[in-house]
């Protein structure tokens, strides 16, 4: 996705905004104010909140994807799990407004466009963790006693409730190490036990 450094400043005030007020204190007019801008400037790089939480999520579906196929490979699919969940930590401890943006009430209701682009997030992080899985069980570190779509969605549904409790505590919980206790418990229910 092609963004203008002007778009993505728009997307970070748009997030603040977010993060403080919610779905219904992201307005253009409350945007432009935020960003000292006139209502028409806003509307010279995007016609509509909308297009805005679009192109947010777009954005960091690329982000997510660019990031993680970056991360160098290891023969251990254990380690490659945690690198992938240890580089999510980093991004959205630094960037918590994505978070707000995916998990905000109302955010999804009625907008084909908005669960696309959620879907497309969704999409990537699949793309990036099935193969981990995959030869995670071939290698015999994971169980095999269920699917590796199964253990995908058991990881990944893990993942999205501890980023739901971390947006739901207003980003007070300290999401790296909670985080990677998270992993490391899953990687305990997931481990072949004869490994």
């Amino acid at each position: 996705m092609e963004i203008t450094s002007r778009q993505l400043d728009i997307i970070e005030a748009a997030g603040k905004i977010l993060t403080s007020s919610g779905v219904g204190g992201l307005t253009i007019k409350n945007l432009a104010k935020e960003m000292q801008f006139s209502e028409s400037a806003i509307y010279r790089h995007f016609s509509s909140k909308e297009e805005i939480i679009v192109a947010m999520l777009n954005y960091l579906a690329d982000s997510i994807d660019e990031r993680l196929s970056k991360i160098q490979p290891s023969t251990d699919p254990e380690e490659n799990l945690k690198a992938m969940f240890q580089e999510h930590f980093r991004f959205f401890n630094m960037h918590p407004y994505f978070v707000v943006a995916v998990f905000s009430d109302g955010l999804m209701e009625g907008s084909q466009r908005i669960n696309k682009a959620i879907l497309e997030i969704m999409n990537v992080k699949t793309k990036h963790l099935m193969p981990v899985i995959i030869e995670g069980q071939n290698k015999g570190v994971f169980t095999t006693e269920v699917t590796a779509s199964e253990l995908m969605h058991i990881i990944m549904g893990t993942f999205r409730l501890q980023m739901f409790k971390w947006h739901s505590a207003d980003f007070k919980l300290e999401i790296i190490s909670s985080g990677n206790a998270m992993v490391k418990a899953i990687l305990k229910l997931i481990k072949n036990k004869s490994f």
